[in-house]
């Protein structure tokens, strides 16, 4: 199995430089976060952008679904700032024969405290396991696409009722 893991930056690539959240976006983590974990599957990783979710727009979210769609690989991994990874997970749907699993972290994977190596271990599990379509893994759950938001009260992804 080959999974292959698209980055756009987003909060688990930052790297802060002082109390005013002065940051910048940096090298893609998840590939050292794998290797670290001993994940003995085949991946790739390619970056696609290193913007903050906020910053990502609609020619960013159709240049990772024209790299997702001409990837041979079934299993999608897309790293992404967690404040519009809804909005790109629904911008991915319809894609036939792949299951495509967004996930990101609400601290940067560079902080001792980071919930990074968590989502991406569920990530790249769920990737392996659900069926075709889009899905967000956050906070130890899998939501589809168009059926979830960040709860920014709380800082979690929720189910949409």
């Amino acid at each position: 199995m080959e999974l292959a893991i698209f980055t756009t930056g987003g909060t688990i690539d930052k790297i802060y430089f002082d109390a005013k959240n002065t940051y910048h976006i940096g090298e893609p983590q998840v590939g050292e976060i794998l290797r670290q974990a001993g994940v003995t599957l085949s991946f790739t990783v390619e970056q696609v952008c290193q913007k903050d979710s906020l910053e990502i727009t609609a020619e960013d979210r159709a240049e990772l679904r024209r790299r997702i769609e001409a990837s041979p690989a079934r299993h999608v991994l897309v790293t992404h700032g967690t404040d519009t990874m809804s909005l790109t997970a629904e911008s991915l749907r319809g894609i036939p024969g792949k299951a495509i699993v967004l996930a990101g972290a609400m601290q940067p994977a560079r902080f001792r405290e980071s919930d990074a190596v968590f989502n991406l271990g569920g990530a790249v599990m769920a990737a392996q396991l659900l069926p075709e379509g889009v899905w967000i893994a956050m906070n130890g759950r899998c939501f589809e696409a168009g059926k979830v938001r960040k709860n920014l009260e709380k800082n979690i992804f929720e189910a949409l009722t």
